[in-house]
């Protein structure tokens, strides 16, 4: 790769990092004196490199939550009690990408959820009191988990203990562990 190419992945990536919302294709190609193929390029190389850039209708975005420290924690409680448990993690700072479960039939199923505060916590409650939906973890008896983010490791410690000592923290089997590299 040539020496101007990794310093325009850099420009680029620096104008995605402190932007607040989405960049066009456009005005990355504008601010960086190429065409905008050259940017989709530049965007498909940094993105095998690992870095978590979305494309949207509006442009490019870094995908914040993924940079931000993640822990999967493994919950049981039962459904009246989820309000509790989410809440309980949106307070302390942490953010429910997900809710995934283990099943021994169907394997693990998940669904994103996106829940970063108590808002999202009604709504989603909201939801499955309508009677469109049911929680996922009722095909699990109640044992179900959540790959949490928060904006340090101490937060998910905090975050961890809460939930612990809440009693909604459950242990993971061997299988688990191995299974989920958690």
């Amino acid at each position: 790769m040539s020496a101007a190419g990794d310093k325009r992945r850099e420009q680029i990536l620096g104008t995605l990092t402190s932007a607040s919302s989405p960049v066009s294709g456009a005005a990355l190609a504008q601010e960086a004196g190429v065409s905008r193929q050259v940017v989709v390029q530049d965007i498909a190389l940094l993105r095998g490199q690992g870095w978590p850039i979305s494309s949207t209708n509006r442009g490019y975005v870094i995908e914040r939550e993924a940079t931000r420290p993640s822990r999967l924690f493994k919950c049981h409680h039962t459904v009246e009690q989820t309000p509790e448990e989410l809440n309980l993690i949106v307070d302390l700072g942490g953010h429910v990408r997900d809710v995934l479960v283990n099943h021994r039939v169907y394997g693990r199923l998940s669904c994103e959820l996106g829940i970063a505060s108590r808002r999202d916590v009604r709504a989603y409650m909201d939801q499955i009191h309508s009677g469109k939906s049911s929680p996922l973890m009722l095909i699990t008896s109640g044992y179900h988990f959540h790959h949490v983010t928060a904006d340090s490791e101490e937060a998910l410690d905090e975050i961890e203990a809460a939930l612990a000592d809440a009693g909604f923290l459950a242990e993971k089997t061997d299988f688990e562990r191995e299974a989920f590299g958690a």
